[in-house]
């Protein structure tokens, strides 16, 4: 998938879904929308239809053509009538919105994902959003596998996917894999963030234009812009609904509403709850009680009607996702445990509330520590101005927002564990960044322009500043290894099981589902052994050749990545396919022969060794009435002594230039002053390596070098440096071909370098 589809052909869908949507819940309710609210209304929609769709596998399959016919109704029934006027600052506030959340992926110049290797939950959600859509929350039909394992420990167990329905929606009407797509989706829900900013600041902020730069600067606090670099795709919808919900509960108290207009109060509110489970409730009733007790208390039993009305339309809406929260409740524990920090360092600071965190990773604290609290400071005083000022002019939305996000995040982190508080703090952080703006622009009106002036500056400087170094920071998916893996899952599907022996958390969950996917060091439903009896901790890798035959033999597929000191699997593989990072192995159902015994060869980073002659020959041994040895035959890799070296080649031939460990900054390798090729953004998890080229060497003495590309312009080019290395010339790779040897002459292969020895029998 391109860029260009990614970052534009899939939110316009989403857009014009989101309109069509929103359209139609004006006509329900019998009263126009704000026009800044229309889209994230019609989002909300898209969220709850397609959560009461996806409620069953029988009706999961009607999502999106659910939504479709929403969104055509809504256009035919609204549009000629209505009479479409954008605000150009609104449209402006929310596109600077969505390039921010865009500009860490799309000026990487692949369509591919953030948080790569730093958090593996994307990997998770990738594989909830095509099962949902396809499946509702059904495992009929799964074999065991990590793929399996995966879903059972989420969607079994009630794990809320409303977040990831226009995702979902929209990829199935664009095509493509849901991975690439996955980025654009949070930088969209951004996007409508600041719409719900725009109309909640047009109160307190009369200048259009003045409104649109607080929603913009507003909807992209540190730790929310850190989040979606993680692939925080619930702090960022959580973030955009609960704004809404102020803006659509804020006439409660000052108007005669019935039960027809708090529809779209309804179908939000359901909305936040499909994407928040129980959490939602939290965080919905400091916004929704006091609302409706004040307008109980006003309007006496003319209204009790409206509000019963309401509760059971967001009862009656929410009905999928409180069946699955029962389910949910029973299995968060971790959730409440004060020792669970998931992927943080330490708790986080309650400070980074206030929007402002100048480092490239918020789990860290920021190197300027007292620039960084001078401009908390100004945002809090500032903040105070904006609450006074929107009290002042009755500005019941951006106080009823204020007041009852502050006080869900503080239920939260009362209870929660560190690892949840972190997601609170996140999606209650746009709170302050936006009460400080509106008071810049109260103190603006009032003639205290040039205070007014650097106050907004610094706020506005604090938040970009943070952001720009998250920006340098971040990790970035490897889009041609993932793409390749996606094309391995086309061509090897119903050909399972299969293993991967590294850890990839996006093949096992994603992009393998197809062929009943196991990562031996992942969740997996079989015991994969090692020879020493143990099993691969997660995170970790194993050579193929470190597992004990009986587990590796289950298998029919194995999915491994090339590397040049990897083993050859086993005889009764053979390869199936090639690409530059990975390789398919296939056994055929019933093999010709059977592996009496496998000798294994080899440690470290030479994957070879010459065996002694007595092993040889007890193996034939075995297999003298009718068998034969195979064996492999691999000559020993170059390892560089240093990243910058002279090596020693034996032989002359042509050999591939490997690198190991992670880089994100470009990276040149010559040798003897040619350039043997150039990469950047190779993420790899332990034991990897990444194909720099191959190129044509003498026997004797080379020169090695690396040269970095020291731009700082490029996503992923800041933040600390990964371990680099081994280097590695190689004349071979796993892809060997097997000698077959009679027993009779098992002397030949004494004293030669060897990937392996097996005794066979027929």
């Amino acid at each position: 998938m391109t860029v260009l589809v990614a970052w534009v052909a899939f939110p316009l869908v989403l857009a014009v879904l989101a309109l069509g949507c929103g359209l139609l819940l004006e006509q329900l309710a019998g009263a126009r929308l704000p026009g800044a609210l229309v889209l994230p209304c019609g989002v909300a929609v898209i969220v709850v239809a397609a959560e009461l769709a996806t409620a069953t596998d029988a009706t999961a399959q009607f999502a999106t053509p659910a939504v479709v016919a929403l969104t055509v109704a809504g256009l035919a029934l609204a549009l000629p009538a209505r009479a479409m006027k954008l605000d150009r600052w609104a449209v402006a506030s929310a596109a600077g919105v969505f390039a921010v959340f865009a500009a860490p992926v799309v000026l990487s110049g692949r369509a591919t994902f953030a948080g790569y290797i730093k958090l593996d939950d994307t990997a998770t959600w990738l594989s909830m959003t095509d099962r949902v859509i396809a499946h509702g929350h059904s495992l009929a039909g799964l074999a065991p596998s990590s793929y399996e394992a995966t879903l059972d420990n989420y969607l079994a167990r009630g794990y809320p996917v409303g977040s990831f329905m226009p995702l979902g929606v929209g990829r199935t009407l664009v095509g493509g894999d849901v991975a690439w797509l996955f980025q654009p989706s949070i930088a969209f829900l951004a996007a409508m963030m600041a719409l719900a900013f725009f109309a909640l600041a047009e109160p307190v902020i009369g200048s259009p234009r003045r409104r649109a730069l607080a929603a913009f600067v507003a909807a992209q606090p540190a730790l929310l812009f850190g989040y979606s670099l993680w692939g925080g795709i619930k702090e960022v919808a959580a973030a955009a609904i609960l704004p809404l919900v102020a803006a659509l509960a804020a006439p409660v108290l000052a108007e005669r509403v019935d039960a027809r207009k708090l529809v779209p109060l309804a179908a939000v509110s359901a909305a936040a709850v499909a994407e928040l489970s129980v959490g939602g409730l939290v965080w919905l009733a400091p916004l929704l009680v006091p609302a409706l007790l004040v307008a109980l208390r006003r309007r006496g039993r003319a209204f009790a009607g409206a509000a019963a009305a309401f509760a059971g339309c967001v009862v009656a809406l929410s009905v999928p996702a409180l069946v699955t929260a029962r389910v949910f409740l029973h299995s968060s524990g971790s959730l409440t445990s004060q020792k669970e920090l998931g992927n943080l360092i330490r708790p986080l600071s309650p400070l980074q509330l206030f929007g402002i965190w100048p480092t490239g990773d918020f789990r860290l604290s920021p190197a300027e520590s007292t620039a960084t609290r001078i401009l908390i400071a100004v945002v809090v005083v500032a903040a105070v101005v904006g609450f006074a000022w929107a009290w002042r002019r009755r500005s019941w939305a951006l106080l009823l927002y204020a007041a009852g996000t502050i006080v869900g995040s503080v239920l939260v982190v009362s209870r929660g564990s560190p690892w949840v508080d972190g997601k609170a703090l996140a999606t209650a952080s746009p709170v302050f960044v936006l009460a400080a703006l509106v008071g810049c622009a109260r103190v603006f009106e009032l003639g205290r322009r040039v205070e007014a002036g650097v106050a907004a500056a610094a706020i506005a400087g604090g938040v970009l500043w943070s952001n720009a170094l998250a920006y340098q920071d971040v990790w970035l998916a490897p889009h041609a290894q993932l793409a390749e893996l996606a094309r391995i899952g086309d061509r090897v599907a119903g050909e399972g099981p299969t293993l991967m022996t590294e850890y990839q958390p996006y093949g096992v969950r994603h992009f393998l589902r197809d062929a009943d996917p196991e990562g031996a060091a992942e969740l997996r439903r079989r015991t994969v052994p090692l020879r020493n009896g143990r099993v691969v901790p997660k995170g970790a890798f194993a050579d193929v050749d470190a597992f004990r035959l009986d587990g590796l033999l289950v298998y029919r597929t194995l999915v491994l990545r090339r590397s040049p000191v990897a083993s050859r699997p086993p005889s009764v593989f053979h390869l199936a396919w090639t690409g530059r990072y990975y390789e398919v192995w296939q056994q055929s159902a019933q093999p010709r022969e059977r592996i009496v015994e496998h000798l294994s060869l080899g440690t470290g980073l030479q994957p070879a060794a010459a065996p002694s002659c007595p092993a040889v020959l007890r193996l034939a041994q075995l297999v003298r009435d009718g068998g034969r040895l195979a064996a492999v035959l691999r000559p020993p890799a170059v390892v560089a002594p240093s990243l910058q070296a002279d090596v020693r080649v034996p032989t002359a031939g042509r050999y591939g230039v490997w690198l190991g460990g992670s880089l994100r900054r470009r990276v040149e390798v010559s040798v003897d002053g040619t350039s043997v090729g150039a990469v950047r953004d190779q993420l790899n998890n332990e034991g990897q390596f990444t194909p720099i080229g191959d190129v044509a060497l003498s026997a004797g003495p080379h020169r090695v070098t690396l040269r970095y590309d020291d731009s700082r312009l490029r996503p992923g080019t800041g933040g600390r440096s990964f371990p680099l290395g081994p280097l590695i010339l190689s004349r071979a790779t796993a892809a060997r071909a097997v000698t077959y040897v009679q027993p009779a002459n098992a002397r030949s292969l004494c004293g030669k370098d060897l990937d392996w020895v097996e005794a066979l029998a027929s």
